[in-house]
């Protein structure tokens, strides 16, 4: 006997499936947004693309180690910041970042990046309002604090106190006490009248570069003017922001923080962004753009960052960032906390203060731990930023771009039309071929079908995952395999009717027969897209996914709706009759067999 000696339970098996299946779409209409959607790629529902093109400070191309790293940086920063379903690809000089959705806010941070340097803050102030840059009166008020390095010295350069001692040791330039004191003005305007200017107050652009051979020289003053070499243009812009805001004369220094009070309201590019020189002070405003800040040298670089995550401190109830630096900076940053309590530190990324908390107490080792009025996203972002802000290259900045999904759509709708077509046909062929066994068919089908699109809906909630073209294209294989599954324990059923077994209890054997091949013949497409997800990159990536996922349910529909649902149809004598099962023209060959086998007997 063939029969095992466990009884079969097969309520068994399809309660299990049916309360998985119940409790995952619980989850779907119950949790998170309670939209019973999967997340689509930008193939599907459009998304945004940021062309970032890189820049190197002698204007030269980039290598392509240096833009391979790049890509891989900010490739961790996107999934970093939670952004799924992102590509980022080299084209040319450029960086294309393309993400699903019409958003490109998190898009542009991630191409902020770029040069992250830790430096001391010398002077903070807050930026000006529009309605106190319109009031000068304003601009001396936030001013009269002065920059530090002397007692009451100004940061403009109001009439009663001396100038504070310049960085470096440098003797600011003596003004007579008969002489009006220079007020702050935009740089670089000519010096302000006085008989001893500072040095270098008003310091003249740097020379454009040569002409090219055939080029018109440059007009004179007074001239016509001739339009300019956009290249020669920039390059003296950031020449002269160089000299005004990374300049070591306080006069110098006052003046830009002026300007720079005005200007960080204003939402416009910074030409000195991945140009600074960390060895130089640094006037520039916060990422907010509520603070000006005037910095010292930098002290540590990001690429000394070794790593940086956020968490929730339990004792304070608040969210933190710890920050580990590698051996060199962990002795420099001691070193430095040891001599500066109460004074704030500036993490600088592109030019921008991202972070500038204050010193509490000294701090040993190679860690650290930022503190502030953080949020869990606030608190992972900076995080981030630290962990993955050091790039080889800087980058221009760029405007997100929607990408349209009219494509993408036309090709689903089409794909799904070939997919339903097809899915049609095959249940034709089953009912033909297999009677009342192919409406078994559909109906695990369907099951798997609502089992995988619950998991897509959950997946896009709880990871992030974007369902793509390539994808769909992984879910039609992957149903095909569940139907091959089905019809491996149908020929089964048959071989062992053809042996002269009955309907009844043909099915066990042949389940006991086939789930041995079907296990196989999944193990093998399993492994074939694991193998493929881990070495593909792109789109090819869905596809694997997604036929690796209706793999492993093409098992689990196998194990807990088919064969329990046969095995049912077995006991049943209505589904034994040759008419509804569709296994008359096997019992015959059975018959034609045993009548020959007893003939043979016979003689």
């Amino acid at each position: 006997m063939a029969s095992s000696s466990t009884p079969v339970r097969p309520g068994r098996y399809l309660s299990l499936f049916l309360v998985l299946l119940v409790g995952a779409y619980l989850l779907v209409f119950l949790t998170g947004d309670k939209k019973p959607e999967p997340k689509l790629g930008i193939d599907l529902q459009g998304g945004t693309r940021v062309t970032l093109t890189a820049r190197t400070p002698d204007g030269s191309r980039p290598t392509r180690e240096s833009l391979d790293l790049a890509k891989r940086i900010i490739e961790n920063r996107v999934d970093g910041l939670g952004v799924s379903g992102a590509e980022v690809i080299i084209d040319g000089d450029n960086l294309v970042i393309t993400v699903p959705g019409n958003d490109g806010g998190e898009v542009r941070n991630v191409g902020q990046t770029a040069r992250l340097y830790i430096r001391p803050v010398k002077f903070a102030m807050p930026a000006l309002t529009p309605e106190q840059v319109a009031e000068p009166e304003e601009l001396q008020k936030q001013l009269s604090g002065g920059l530090p390095g002397g007692p009451g010295a100004p940061a403009g350069a109001p009439a009663d106190r001396a100038p504070a001692q310049p960085p470096g040791g440098e003797n600011p330039p003596e003004t007579p006490a008969d002489q009006a004191p220079p007020q702050p003005r935009p740089f670089p305007d000519e010096p302000p009248a006085q008989p001893a200017p500072a040095p270098n107050p008003s310091p003249t652009p740097a020379p454009s570069p040569s002409p090219e051979p055939g080029a018109s020289p440059s007009p004179a003053p007074g001239g016509p003017q001739q339009p300019a070499d956009p290249k020669a243009q920039r390059a003296e812009r950031i020449a002269v922001e160089k000299q005004k805001r990374q300049s070591t004369n306080q006069l110098v220094q006052a003046m830009a923080v002026d300007e720079m009070a005005q200007r960080c309201g204003k939402d416009e590019e910074d030409v000195l962004v991945g140009n600074d020189d960390p060895s130089l002070p640094l006037v520039t405003c916060s990422a907010d753009r509520a603070e000006v800040f005037l910095l010292e040298p930098a002290i540590i670089k990001g690429e000394q960052i070794k790593n940086a995550t956020s968490g929730l401190d339990q004792q304070r109830a608040q969210w933190v960032v710890n920050v580990e630096f590698d051996s060199e900076a962990g002795r420099t940053w001691a070193d430095f906390t040891r001599d500066h309590v109460g004074d704030r530190t500036a993490f600088v990324l592109d030019t921008e203060v991202i972070s500038a908390p204050e010193i509490q107490e000294p701090i040993l080792g190679g860690n650290t731990q930022v503190t502030g009025q953080f949020t869990e996203a606030s608190a992972r972002e900076l995080a981030n930023q630290l962990k993955y802000g050091s790039l080889p290259l800087s980058f221009e900045s760029s405007e997100a771009e929607t990408v349209s999904a009219t494509l993408g759509l036309s090709s689903l709708k089409a794909g799904l039309i070939a997919g339903a077509v097809g899915f049609a046909l095959v249940l034709l062929y089953s009912l033909l071929y297999y009677r009342v066994l192919g409406l078994l068919t559909a109906l695990s089908l369907v099951a798997s079908g609502a089992m995988v699109y619950a998991v897509l809906v959950l997946l896009g909630r709880w990871i992030g995952y974007t369902l793509d073209l390539a994808g769909v294209a992984g879910l039609i294989i992957g149903i095909g395999t569940t139907a091959d599954s089905f019809v491996v324990f149908f020929e089964r059923i048959k071989d062992e009717i053809r042996e002269g077994r009955s309907f009844r209890s043909a099915v066990p054997r042949g389940w006991a027969r086939a789930r041995k091949t079907i296990l196989s013949g999944n193990a093998v497409t399993f492994l074939a897209a694991a193998v493929l997800y881990v070495l593909a990159v792109g789109q090819v990536k869905g596809f694997a996914f997604t036929l690796g996922l209706t793999t492993i349910f093409d098992v689990l529909v196998v194990f807990l709706v088919t064969w329990p649902l046969v095995y049912l149809a077995s006991k049943s004598p209505t589904m034994a009759k040759p008419a509804l099962n569709g296994l008359g023209a096997v019992q015959q060959i059975a018959r034609e067999r045993r009548a020959a086998a007893q003939a043979t007997r016979g003689k």
